[in-house]
């Protein structure tokens, strides 16, 4: 990133928010610190952050209502989790809500400043791309997040949904495995299996295909992963 990237602590343990604040400073990032979700949730729809370090149980409003709240207002802020929870059900759910990935309490702090660094790194390779691209009527605005499909609908993509089709555009044509989306949009495996990405083709086919049954873009490649094609195929 050309600009010193800005980071958001929310926690409502404030000697914690204090400590990851100063260590991130220490790694030259700029910090922002709130100590409640409404506190939070007010910086992030008034600063340019490119990451919120987000705390899930806190009062007013918890870190999962923070996380879906920005998502519904269009804020594509990447979100990192932190709570004592840790089982994979809980992982999951904060996903689900927008996160972007989820680091349960205690950490190590070598841990948290290598997440935040490959959350960076994936952000940075996203906005290196072309504003919008269209196939077969389909519109898709990268930097809004917005999409104007082939029958006229139009649809605000997640974050995770929007760089797993920057992906596949980028190599179009080609088999992307499951394990290097994994990589690239995550960065490592936050998920118990890959087929957690099959979820999100199923969801960009039924939004992009004119028929989701019978795909002519968005190919499975039985095993191995992914074959975008910009131009019909019929389906295998």
């Amino acid at each position: 990133m050309s600009r010193q990237p800005r980071i958001l602590v929310v926690d409502d343990e404030e000697h914690l928010a204090a400590g990851i604040s100063e260590n991130l400073q220490a790694e030259g990032y700029a910090t922002d610190v709130a100590h409640d979700g409404e506190q939070g949730l007010e910086k992030i729809r008034g600063g340019d952050y490119d990451l919120v370090v987000l705390d899930v149980m806190m009062p007013k409003q918890n870190g999962l209502e923070v996380c879906e709240t920005m998502r519904s207002e269009g804020l594509q802020t990447p979100v990192m989790f932190l709570t004592v929870k840790s089982d994979a059900d809980d992982r999951i759910r904060g996903l689900e809500a927008g996160g972007d990935d989820y680091l349960a309490k205690p950490f190590h702090l070598k841990e948290l400043l290598l997440r935040v660094n490959v959350i960076l790194r994936r952000s940075d390779w996203y906005r290196r791309t072309d504003e919008s691209v269209s196939f077969a009527s389909n519109e898709i605005d990268f930097t809004t997040y917005q999409a104007r499909a082939w029958d006229g609908s139009e649809h605000t993509l997640t974050h995770k949904e929007a760089m797993i089709l920057k992906m596949l555009f980028e190599h179009a044509g080609s088999i992307v495995p499951r394990e290097d989306i994994l990589d690239r949009v995550w960065g490592y495996e936050v998920f118990p299996s890959t087929r957690t990405i099959d979820n999100f083709i199923v969801r960009l086919r039924k939004r992009f295909e004119r028929n989701a049954e019978a795909p002519a873009h968005f190919h499975t490649v039985r095993g191995v992963g992914y074959r975008f094609t910009i131009e019909p195929e019929p389906s295998e």
